[in-house]
C-alpha cells in the first residue's frame, strides 16, 4: 500500500521492499527515527504483524532497542521480512529438547540412597564412565544378594579343588529353583494335584479319570 503522494515537510521518501513477490511501495518518514517507531510504522503501512517484523537498511538488520535511531535519507530502501512463527512445541526436535531426552533417561539412584552408595554411584559414572545399563543392574541387586553372589565366587574355587565342580553347580541351579517358587497364600490350589491338600484337583483338570468318569455317564 502506498503512503501519501504528496511532500510532507521534514519527511523522506523510503522504498519498502518486501520479501516474496509483492511490489514495492514508498512511505514518508521523518529522517531521524527510533527504530521501534519505524517498525511500527511499517507495519501498519504493509499490515504486517510488528512483533515478528525485520527491516534491513542498507545491508544492516536494525536492532529491536526502542533508544536505538536511525537516520534516514531520501530514497532510501527498506527491505522488510516477516520472521516465521516458531513450530509447536510438541513438534520440536532440536538439541534442547533431545538433551532433555537423554537426561530423562539416565539411570538415577533413589534420594533416600546411603551416604557410602552414592559415592559409589558417583565413581562409578564420573569417574570409570560406567553405562547406565550396567549401573542400572548394579545397583538394582540388594545387599543380601551381593552377599551371596559373592560367597558363591569364593567357594567356587573350593569346590574346583575337590573336584565337586559340576555337583556345586547342579546344586546351585536346584537352589535358584527353590528360592525362586514362592509361598502360596491360604487358600490357593496348586495346578499339580500331588501339591494339594487330599490331592484335589482343580476344576477343568483334564486326565485318564476325568475320561472314565465321562465314559461312563455317556458324555463322551
Amino acid at each position: 500500500m502506498a503512503a501519501v503522494a504528496d511532500d510532507e515537510p521534514g519527511t523522506v521518501e523510503v522504498k519498502l521492499r518486501a520479501v516474496g513477490p509483492s511490489r514495492p511501495t514508498t512511505i514518508r518518514l521523518p529522517p531521524l527515527i527510533s527504530v521501534a517507531d519505524l517498525r511500527r510504522r511499517v507495519a501498519q503501512d504493509r499490515r504486517l504483524p510488528e512483533d515478528r517484523l525485520r527491516l534491513v537498511l542498507r545491508g544492516t538488520t536494525l536492532p529491536w532497542g526502542d533508544d536505538d535511531r536511525v537516520n534516514l535519507r531520501d530514497g532510501d530502501s527498506l527491505i522488510v521480512a516477516v520472521a516465521p512463527k516458531p513450530p509447536a512445541k510438541h513438534l520440536r526436535n532440536d538439541g534442547d529438547d533431545d538433551d532433555e531426552d537423554e537426561e530423562e533417561l539416565k539411570f538415577k539412584i533413589p534420594q533416600t540412597t546411603t551416604w557410602w552408595k552414592k559415592r559409589i554411584f558417583i565413581f562409578l559414572r564420573d569417574k570409570l564412565r560406567f553405562p547406565d545399563i550396567l549401573l542400572m543392574a548394579l545397583f538394582s541387586v540388594t545387599m543380601k544378594a551381593w552377599i551371596i553372589i559373592t560367597l558363591w565366587f569364593l567357594l567356587a574355587p573350593i569346590a574346583r579343588k575337590y573336584e565337586i565342580g559340576p555337583l556345586y553347580i547342579l546344586a546351585t541351579g536346584f537352589l535358584i529353583i527353590l528360592l525362586n517358587l514362592g509361598r502360596r497364600q491360604q487358600g490357593d490350589v496348586s495346578a499339580y494335584s500331588i501339591f494339594n491338600e487330599d490331592f484335589r484337583e482343580i476344576p477343568g483338570t483334564f486326565n485318564a479319570e476325568r475320561i472314565d468318569r465321562d465314559l461312563r455317564a455317556g458324555q463322551l
